[in-house]
């Protein structure tokens, strides 16, 4: 019976023709709605397949390079379960290990680390304005390699994060709502917030609420983007959220008050982050190296911060969403009030009341950065998956 769902799941993708076939993956927004379904479709039926103890390796060598310039747990162990799902070994590329530290360039990196490689996954999101520029510098490189033969094939890019967005996080909470709620179509017309909350922190990126409102605006939900004055995000990011609500029929609003944007939310997604323009001087002392000026501009952050210590969301607002049970959202780690913090972005009680559905909505990353492998690597998935049932072969035996 699970195998005929399946199959079933399988065939449906023949209706959806591959657009990501050898295309890296960098902003949400220049995908399509049938490119976005065509992952979300490919990461169930990878987790299918593991379910049913399919082993869905599809490579027998290769390497998947991690650049990660900034930490990580999530993303990285993301990264190398999917990678190591469809049979690749995983190189984390250490910068300070490398010729970079030497002036070794961008366009000499990308192609030396790139001879046996099916995929790079780049997690850059310090510098606002660099991160994704690095990303395509990465991919023009490439792009000359494999053309001029000294590649013998282009290894496809993945966003792991940048300064603008983050796609595998939006697309794995994508897919969290699409199994929550039993299916995209019913998202249509459900108020979600996602909001500024209170940190004990500062200088985290804009890329978590800028990706979550440019795609979640695009299946006709109600989207409340909430933050105290002055802690507004990439404009221009701002600009596609309301185009896509307004293309999709749902409604996009700006709100000053937490407290007001929670009523009647069916899903609430409370997560801290640095101005637009803190970040923008954050990046040109970061330049500089102006230890004294980055020390400076924290104390005046975490000053202006510490004025919306009641932008935690707690039991008293939770109380105010839709029959007070709202789905609670976060990419953790959270900041956990009287836990991992005497005050941060969410009560002990409600993240506890949500933890393990956190915990769920943090597990379909790997099939969602998989999945993006797959599509890059296969112009007819759909066949490739059909060998994988066909071959049967165990993954545990």
């Amino acid at each position: 019976m699970k195998e005929m769902k399946l199959l079933e799941n399988i065939n449906e993708l023949e209706q959806i023709k591959n657009s990501l076939f050898q295309k890296d993956f960098l902003l949400t927004w220049e995908k399509s709605d049938r490119e976005l379904k065509l992952i979300l479709e490919i990461a169930i039926i990878l987790k299918q397949l593991r379910e049913q103890n399919i082993s869905p390796r599809v490579f027998d060598s290769g390497l998947a390079v991690s650049i990660f310039r900034d930490k990580s747990t999530r993303t990285r162990f993301s990264y190398a379960s999917a990678a190591n799902l469809l049979g690749l070994t995983v190189q984390d590329m250490d910068e300070e290990k490398s010729q970079i530290s030497h002036g070794e360039t961008v366009r000499e990196t990308a192609n030396m680390i790139s001879f046996l490689t099916e995929t790079i996954g780049i997690r850059d999101d310090m510098y606002l304005g660099e991160g994704n520029k690095y990303m395509r510098e990465v991919a023009d490189a490439l792009d000359e390699g494999f053309q001029n033969g000294v590649l013998p094939s282009r290894p496809g890019i993945v966003n792991l994060q940048c300064d603008m967005d983050h796609p595998t996080q939006s697309l794995a909470d994508l897919l969290h709502l699409q199994q929550h709620f039993g299916s995209l179509d019913e998202l249509r017309g459900k108020k979600m917030v996602m909001s500024w909350a209170y940190s004990p922190s500062y200088g985290k990126p804009l890329s978590v609420p800028q990706g979550i409102i440019a795609l979640m605006s695009r299946y006709g939900m109600n989207i409340e983007l909430a933050y105290p004055e002055g802690y507004e995000l990439i404009p221009e990011i701002v600009k596609v959220a309301k185009t896509n609500s307004r293309e999709s029929g749902g409604t996009f609003n700006i709100n000053n008050s937490m407290s007001d944007a929670v009523k009647d939310a069916d899903i609430v997604y409370p997560k801290s982050w640095a101005p637009f323009h803190i970040m923008q001087q954050r990046t040109e002392l970061l330049k500089q190296g102006d230890k004294d000026g980055l020390l400076n501009l924290e104390k005046t952050c975490l000053a202006q911060n510490a004025k919306h210590k009641n932008w935690e969301y707690d039991m008293q607002k939770m109380n105010l969403t839709k029959d007070g049970i709202a789905l609670y959202m976060h990419c953790l780690p959270a900041d956990i009030s009287g836990v991992s913090c005497k005050l941060g972005e969410v009560s002990a009680g409600v993240f506890e009341k949500y933890r393990l559905l956190t915990y769920n909505e943090a597990g379909y990353k790997p099939y969602i950065i998989a999945a993006i492998m797959f599509t890059n690597k296969f112009e007819k998935p759909d066949q490739v998956l059909k060998k994988i049932i066909e071959k049967n072969h165990s993954r545990i035996l």
